[in-house]
């Protein structure tokens, strides 16, 4: 597949990828791309997209997960695209020229997140709050475990979180079930930014209109690829807008194993991540992948 020839830019398109649950099995699995702390990419769907890339489509990471968790996640895949998109669309990292292995960071959109923090806080008096600074840093006011953050962190009060330029805002509230905590966020009428919830009390809010799909909007009118050959798959409330803009004219999947709400806005369903459903999908979409070992 790698000597294939490249494809024509009239054919070329935009194949955005969420990576938990999407690309990465965080269950147990055997072979290549395994990694102990980092979950399991099939061998196959590897495979797949390096081949999509190689061709000459332009393959986006689209993630909630900080910069330096998501890089190394490119690096696994074996893949070296122009664009990376980090934090829920908040981080738009572009790869440097002048160093083919590096990134840097093309776009970056932040806010105070003062008003926010103070409105989460009277409601959920218990949670553990932490702010993503447009720089990268991380701040924190009690521990958060997860490999999905910055890994240079530092321990501060809550008011050191006020007045500071973030790009995300992560709200975990361990107290309350899914349920109740959606319900309470749902009352809070959070204004002037963007929030989705995740599959735990999870809450990550960004600035106002940022998600996965206004950046993969930016990024597909830079390379000139109109929604007619956009691709997108991924598996969590903060794949939803990424989703539904790709179907308005393209192709997008939610994975087997993801709620209803995201389901239902998604062009298609695919199977789980456990069953490889982005695979499935790719196949379906690109005849290019479906070759007979």
């Amino acid at each position: 597949m790698s000597n294939a020839p490249r494809i024509p830019a009239a054919e070329r398109h935009l194949i955005a990828l969420d990576i938990d649950g999407t690309v990465l099995n965080h269950g147990f699995g055997e072979g290549a791309g395994d990694d102990a702390a980092g979950g399991h990419i099939d061998q196959d769907l590897a495979a797949a997209i390096r081949a999509l890339h190689e061709l000459g489509h332009e393959v986006v990471i689209a993630t909630g997960r900080s910069v330096d968790a998501t890089l190394p996640i490119v690096e696994r895949l074996q893949i070296r695209p122009e664009w990376v998109i980090a934090a829920n669309g908040a981080v738009t990292l572009r790869r440097d020229a002048l160093a083919p292995r590096a990134y840097r960071r093309e776009f970056v959109e932040a806010f105070d997140p003062s008003d926010a923090l103070r409105k989460i806080r009277t409601q959920l008096v218990t949670a553990r709050f932490a702010v993503e600074l447009a720089d990268g840093g991380f701040l924190y006011t009690e521990e958060i475990p997860t490999g999905t953050l910055p890994s240079t962190q530092r321990r501060v009060p809550f008011e050191e979180l006020l007045g500071v330029q973030a790009s995300r805002v992560v709200v975990v509230s361990p107290d309350h079930r899914l349920e109740e905590f959606l319900d309470v966020v749902s009352t809070m009428g959070l204004t002037h930014v963007s929030y989705a919830v995740g599959s735990t009390s999870w809450l990550d809010i960004a600035p106002d209109g940022v998600t996965k799909a206004s950046a993969l909007e930016v990024v597909a009118s830079h390379l000139g690829i109109d929604g007619t050959r956009v691709f997108a798959a991924g598996d969590g409330r903060n794949d939803i807008e990424m989703l539904r803009w790709a179907a308005k004219r393209g192709d997008s999947v939610a994975m087997g194993q993801a709620v209803p709400e995201v389901q239902a806005v998604a062009g298609r369903v695919t199977g789980t991540i456990d069953e490889v459903g982005l695979l499935t999908a790719l196949r379906e979409r690109f005849p290019v992948l479906r070759v007979t070992k």
